[in-house]
């Protein structure tokens, strides 16, 4: 039953995915119809933003009254009839309405998946789920051009998206009985991360055994968390990590075309580079994880992110320094997310990783929603070169926050002892 639910999840993680690079994808075809600039496509992004953050937050309270597994399956029926609201829109303020129930479905969705496996899979699993949201990601803007080219509109393309959607959807109502049953494949196996032991967690070295028998999880507030030993530094790890990977994706083409003089058709095929390398990153980081801890996942995702900044930074001819260095950095950035999370039971104790979670996902959100406009100020005001030098400093903040955060996880461990 566990292979089976697991199988489940990564279909959930493939949709939730799917839609998220739909707007970028659409939006040529979408903004001359609804009569309003090209710069529209901010607005929309906002309010999702905003929905996810807000349904984060909410995560912890609706997660332990429903359970995982129907919070996800509502949260991904909220998503399907969204996008089923995009493709009947007919004026841009309608697009801004249907935005809220995406946002709070995909938020939803995400806290509830991302803490569930964390308590009860192996690392390699949090870090192949994650490539199969990249595997989503990459498959959303193919399914807009099979609408496109077939003269079906963008209408079209989210429309099959929404059918995909209802169609998981229905998967996971059958599959709400799984949820119920606990996983033998725990955090305590399949990877060198889970001999760790968290004090909060007595003697047991099983997150999900732990909770189920010896503490019941607790909804905490934002104040209440932060008042827990490396909560504040894991939440600035996660939005310096955000802002690093959506300022990358956002602004990587208009600094090769701008700064290095790179044609306008090579500078979008490279700049796609960077989410292959996060994707292949993430494949390759499952095998990593039977050998290594989240914490060394962690540094050495930095130690690579760091080597392709240098890389870009390169004055190398034809801009394959930034080519390459792209790449690097998104092999880079592959297993910081997902360690991060699934270390998050051992760290602050399986009774609290909901709550924590949910507050993660938030900053997370309000990084990718608040450091790329940031950045636009920047290059309009000062100069585009500094787009590595923008990243360098989020990364320095990150990994600050992070060698903070062993500190006191590893000071903790010895009050207990």
């Amino acid at each position: 039953m566990a292979t089976l639910l697991l199988a489940v999840i990564y279909l959930a993680f493939i949709s939730l995915g799917l839609p998220d690079s739909l707007l970028g994808a659409a939006w040529p075809s979408m903004y001359q119809g609804f009569g309003v600039p090209i710069s529209y496509a901010g607005g929309i992004s906002v309010v999702i933003a905003m929905g996810t953050i807000i349904s984060a937050l909410l995560s912890d309270r609706i997660t332990l009254r429903f359970g995982a597994g129907k919070v996800t399956a509502m949260s991904v029926l909220l998503t399907a009839l969204a996008l089923f609201g995009f493709s009947v829109s007919t004026s841009y303020w309608q697009l801004c309405l249907v935005a809220i129930p995406y946002g709070l479905g995909a938020g939803g969705v995400d806290a509830a998946l991302n803490n569930y496996v964390a308590l009860h899979y192996a690392s390699r699993h949090m870090s192949w789920l994650h490539c199969m949201w990249g595997v989503g990601a990459s498959i959303g803007p193919y399914i807009m051009g099979f609408a496109l080219t077939r003269g079906q509109s963008w209408q079209g393309g989210y429309r099959y998206i929404a059918i995909l959607q209802i169609l998981l959807t229905v998967v996971l109502v059958f599959s709400v009985p799984l949820w119920k049953q606990r996983p033998t494949t725990s955090v305590s196996s399949g990877s060198a991360s889970d001999s760790a032991v968290s004090p909060k967690l007595e003697t047991s070295t099983n997150a999900a055994e732990a909770l189920s028998s010896k503490q019941r999880p607790t909804t905490l507030s934002v104040r209440e968390i932060l008042r827990i030993p490396a909560a504040s530094q894991v939440l600035v790890m996660f939005f310096c990590y955000c802002a690093i990977e959506t300022t990358a994706g956002l602004w990587a083409s208009s600094y090769m075309v701008t700064y290095r003089g790179i044609s306008v058709s090579s500078a979008a095929s490279w700049a796609s580079m960077f989410y292959i390398g996060i994707t292949v990153g993430r494949a390759l980081s499952g095998f990593l994880t039977m050998q290594f801890n989240d914490a060394t996942m962690i540094r050495i995702g930095y130690t690579v992110m760091a080597c392709g900044l240098l890389m870009i930074m390169l004055p190398i001819s034809g801009g394959f320094g930034v080519l390459g260095g792209l790449v690097v950095l998104g092999l880079g950035c592959a297993p910081v997310y997902p360690c991060v999370i699934h270390s998050t039971p051992e760290t602050f104790g399986a009774e609290r990783s909901q709550a924590i979670v949910g507050v993660q996902m938030a900053s997370a959100y309000t990084g990718s929603l608040l450091m790329p406009p940031v950045f636009g100020f920047l290059a309009n005001s000062v100069s585009i070169a500094l787009f590595p030098w923008y990243l360098m400093a989020l990364l320095a903040l990150m990994i600050v926050m992070h060698e903070s955060m062993q500190r006191i996880k590893a000071q903790v461990a010895q009050q207990t002892i």
